[in-house]
């Protein structure tokens, strides 16, 4: 099903997950101080338009993608269609299909309650499929386990992988938040994936829950870390107390997307009561202007 609404939608090009995959021209976009490459500056255009450009490229012909997937215990929570575990899944299930073929090769680092596990970057359907049933069958983490960081996963991934290619991470990115996203703080996770960007075009897919966001009115609620067991009894019919909680969210929200975008990253946000095969096309598409508008010297 993933395949067919993705094919029809996208007709199977990876070119919109991100602009300038590769190594060939395309044009040029502003350039940014700590993550861009001095040796891609696009002096003709820097002169005519006074602001540091840098060349962008097209994919090429074969592309190396590799995922790291988020399988700690925050991400085993849902209240919607799916937990966000399986729509981390199903996001992988969509950059496969999106990147392979052509001599393309997709490989994976899963973060799980066991720590890291790799899948070496092999191209074919039946390598993605191998990879998916895998993914889904990664045990749940048994409340306070402790687990590889996220920080340090994405670390792992930037040194096994040196050649240039696309870079996936798909989390919550809850994990190394500072006072849980509260604090003035970057999180721990946001260096090693500004050194991941620096080398690779990166995309950070969030998988988020809506009652992440807002809790429902359903009168007194059991709360539980997930991460470390604890429970807390919550009053929801206080309007007081929901307010609270959706500005807490909207804060950390902030402070996750902040640090995303210092990093260097492209976002892609994918909700657990939202049509993710539709978001993503979304995403595709924007991407694709994008691409377009930089050719062009068009500015978006």
């Amino acid at each position: 099903m993933v395949t067919r609404r993705l094919d029809g939608m996208l007709h199977g090009s990876y070119l919109g997950l991100l602009p300038g995959i590769g190594s060939e021209p395309a044009g040029s976009r502003e350039y940014r101080p700590g993550e861009d490459e001095v040796r891609r500056m696009d002096w003709s255009v820097t002169a005519r338009t006074t602001v540091a450009h840098v060349r962008q490229v097209e994919a090429d012909r074969e592309l190396s993608t590799w995922v790291l997937v988020d399988a700690t215990a925050s991400m085993d929570f849902g209240t919607a269609e799916f937990e966000k575990r399986e729509l981390a899944v199903a996001s992988v299930a969509a950059v496969g299909f999106l990147t392979t073929g052509a001599g393309n090769r997709l490989g994976a680092h899963l973060l799980g309650p066991d720590g890291v596990r790799r899948f070496p970057a092999r191209g074919g359907r039946n390598h993605l499929l191998g990879m998916l049933r895998t993914l889904l069958a990664v045990p749940r983490s048994a409340p306070a386990t402790e687990h590889v960081p996220l920080a340090d996963a994405i670390d792992g991934l930037h040194r096994a992988v040196p050649r240039r290619g696309l870079a996936v991470v798909v989390s919550d990115f809850l994990d190394g938040l500072d006072s849980d996203g509260l604090g003035p703080g970057a999180p721990d996770w946001e260096q090693p994936l500004r050194r991941l960007a620096a080398r690779h075009q990166v995309l950070a897919v969030q998988v988020r829950d809506p009652r992440e966001q807002e809790l429902p009115d359903v009168g007194l609620l059991t709360l539980v870390d997930p991460e470390t067991g604890r429970r807390r009894e919550v009053p929801t019919a206080s309007r007081k107390l929901r307010e609270r909680y959706a500005a807490a969210a909207r804060t950390q929200q902030a402070s996750i997307d902040t640090a995303l975008k210092r990093a260097g990253a492209a976002q892609l946000s994918l909700r657990t009561d939202r049509d993710w095969v539709a978001d993503i096309v979304r995403h595709v598409y924007a991407q694709r202007r994008l691409g377009r508008a930089s050719r062009t010297g068009v500015r978006t």
